[in-house]
């Protein structure tokens, strides 16, 4: 037996594999994907003789392989001669998909460019086609191929947490893993969301908000019960009974059961205001009035959908609109458009059911799901989701009653966010267009880079790049900067702004290569629409605006000249104007005079507004590592002293001055502090 043999024997991997591949001739290797938080599925990656096209591009490299293929469901990838990943498929049969594409004829631009930059092939044999399209939106995520369809935001949703590690529950905001005890309500469209119905919610039932340690070392009631906001159990304000009953009624509040709270709060209202207790009365008119306004927010609450997402889709001027409503207990927990990369000649019904096999790759998976038109492979869909959730799913287009409002009011949310995108974007490109002729560049720029520092006479500074471009500010390209240098004077802007350019273009020339190659492929990207369904950003920037006057481009200038690359990326200043008035900046471009815009010119505006996010940002993140310097303690310094040892010795000691002035003794006693370790603490505070 061969080693390759006993290598998948008996573990659901060579014993399974169709008769088409011979372990002999083909090199196979067992993986393991994730299909889910808590499905895995054994699949067998497959690779065909490297030879067998070695030279070969396109359809007739595929033609080669296709030879070889298993008719058996499985995932394939199309990767280019870099070994960039351009697509990613599932088939039910391998050999048959991929014959398609062998073929020669294409029914979209898209699909014949993908072919044409394939020169290699790599296959994943599944069990079955739902595990198929499990792999292949779980591959998606993590590859994301240029002509696939891609999420642009996969942030987690957030959850209202109810803890149960502790005798006085707490309220908080969760994200992530649910590793701590407690339950869990949501999830909810965004973390403003989130905010605002814990504010209602402490107001309706008092519940606390503190940390555990907060809790513990109250000696006498903080602020949110002063302003009616908490209950008070940390100093005895309120019987661990009764908050306990607090808690029960925001729970039931929060699992759907709204009415029956209200009902009850209403009732003891009532029985106060019998008892003359008016003082008493008016807390539960005041808890009744904060549950209409959790209500009032959450829009409609269906009577008839206890838990379900609704997923609508609008396609309009080459882009695509997917409005997303969460539905839990009975209520409207919020909703968010998703904005997805797809091509232009796609249908609906596939870019919508790409994006939910994705969507739901990471997220727990409701009980219904209604959509507002029919996707492909709904029922593979729908099975693949009850498997990976271990309940039945349902996913369904409602043609009538509540349901089919719920969809339609999505669609309408969907339309009218599309629209505005479309406006947002139509200006953002009159305004770039209106830029490149202002400062005398061929073409508008896909990508300006904005650069600014911060400090405070030279301490904790920062170097500060954000970043925009034809859909606005990228904020996941912004960069920050510590300055490191020990040889820039303190406060010398000039050294600053010379050690930020260095570090940016040196990186930049090392990770993306030739700039010409970068600027070729932005510019086939921007003058051709069907590129920008790659999804892709140009690491290379078109333009950089210093904030500076002819000092700070001087040092630019030069360091760009070092690096080879001064004509090949427009560098320009903008001076603060006489008495820093805005709208007397002073522009610097090689080959002018300096200049000014006119008060009320658009472009001066455009840049005024760049300007003012790099100096946001650039001072955030000053103020962050001031802070950060702030709380910095001694023991930090110190070699092996981590985490653990530090708090350790803090709440030994209490101070990091007293443990500077502690003898080796009395630093041994301390939990997980061996003598050894007290050596050094010591000998780091008396080196003398």
């Amino acid at each position: 037996m061969s080693p390759l043999d006993h290598k998948n024997k008996g573990r659901g991997g060579a014993d399974d594999l169709p008769p088409e591949i011979d372990l002999e001739d083909e090199a196979l290797e067992e993986i393991v994907e994730p299909a889910g938080p808590d499905v895995a599925f054994t699949a067998i990656d497959w690779t065909p003789h490297a030879g067998d096209a070695e030279g070969m591009v396109g359809a007739e490299v595929i033609q080669t392989l296709v030879k070889r293929l298993p008719n058996a469901p499985g995932v394939y990838r199309m990767m280019n001669a870099a070994g960039d990943v351009l697509y990613v498929g599932k088939a039910r049969s391998l050999k048959k998909r991929v014959t398609n594409y062998a073929q020669g004829r294409f029914h979209t631009n898209r699909i014949g460019r993908m072919v044409r930059e394939t020169s290699t092939m790599e296959f994943v044999v599944t069990r079955t086609e739902i595990e198929a399209l499990l792999l292949e939106a779980n591959l998606i995520k993590r590859l994301r191929p240029r002509f696939n369809v891609l999420m642009r935001d996969d942030k987690s949703f957030p959850y209202i947490l109810l803890t149960g590690d502790h005798v006085s529950p707490g309220i908080y905001k969760h994200r992530g893993a649910r590793s701590r005890k407690g339950d869990y309500f949501g999830p909810f469209a965004s973390a403003g969301a989130v905010g605002r119905t814990i504010n209602s919610l402490q107001r309706a039932f008092l519940l606390r908000s503190c940390t555990n340690s907060f809790y513990e070392n109250r000696t006498r009631p903080c602020l949110l019960y002063q302003i009616k906001r908490c209950a008070g159990p940390c100093t005895g304000e309120i019987s661990h009974e009764g908050y306990a009953e607090l808690v029960a009624e925001a729970k039931d509040f929060l699992s759907g059961r709204s009415q029956k709270v209200k009902t009850e709060i209403s009732a003891a209202m009532q029985q106060a205001s019998e008892d003359l207790d008016f003082e008493r009365a008016a807390i539960y008119r005041d808890r009744l009035a904060a549950l209409s306004h959790v209500q009032s927010h959450q829009g409609i609450n269906p009577a008839t959908v206890d838990e379900a997402d609704v997923f609508a889709i609008h396609q309009e001027g080459g882009q695509v609109c997917i409005q997303v409503f969460f539905f839990r207990t009975g209520q409207n927990w919020g909703n968010r458009a998703y904005f997805p990369k797809a091509d232009p000649a796609l249908e609906g019904s596939e870019v919508l059911g790409s994006f939910l096999a994705q969507f739901y790759d990471d997220k727990p998976t409701p009980r219904a799901i209604f959509l507002s038109q029919t996707v492909e492979d709904q029922e593979l869909l729908a099975e693949a989701l009850s498997t990976r959730a271990g309940r039945k799913v349902a996913i369904s287009v409602p043609q009538r009653g509540e349901k089919k409002d719920l969809t339609d009011n999505a669609l309408q949310n969907a339309r009218e966010a599309l629209g505005r995108r479309l406006a947002e974007t139509s200006t953002q490109g009159r305004l770039l267009a209106g830029f490149a002729e202002t400062f005398g560049l061929a073409k508008p720029p896909v990508r300006i880079e904005v650069y600014d520092n911060s400090h405070i006479m030279g301490t904790n500074a920062v170097g500060a790049m954000v970043v925009a471009g034809p859909e606005g500010f990228v904020k996941n390209q912004y960069r920050k900067f510590n300055i490191r240098s020990t040889e820039i004077t303190p406060g010398d802007d000039f050294g600053m702004m010379r050690e930020v350019m260095e570090r940016r273009f040196s990186r930049l020339l090392k990770e993306h290569g030739d700039v010409a190659v970068a600027d070729d492929a932005a510019g086939e990207a921007a003058d051709d629409i069907e590129d920008d369904i790659s999804g892709s950003f140009p690491a290379w920037p078109d333009v950089i605006l210093i904030d500076g006057g002819q000092g700070q481009m001087t040092a630019v200038r030069k360091i760009l000249a070092d690096l080879g690359i001064e004509d090949r990326v427009v560098a320009i200043g903008i001076a603060k104007g006489q008495d820093r008035d805005a709208g007397r900046e002073r522009f610097f471009v090689k080959g002018r005079d300096s200049f000014s815009l006119p008060v009320r010119d658009p472009v001066l505006y455009f840049v005024q507004r760049l300007r003012d996010e790099v100096h946001r940002f650039a001072i955030g993140s000053h103020r962050a590592r001031r802070k950060k310097e702030m709380v910095k303690s001694p023991l930090d310094e110190i070699a092996g002293i981590g985490p653990g040892r530090k708090r350790a010795l803090l709440l030994a000691f209490g101070t990091a001055k007293a443990v500077s002035r502690a003898a080796i003794e009395d630093l041994r006693k301390v939990d997980g502090i061996s003598e050894q370790v007290a050596k050094l603490v010591y000998n780091h505070f008396h080196e003398s």
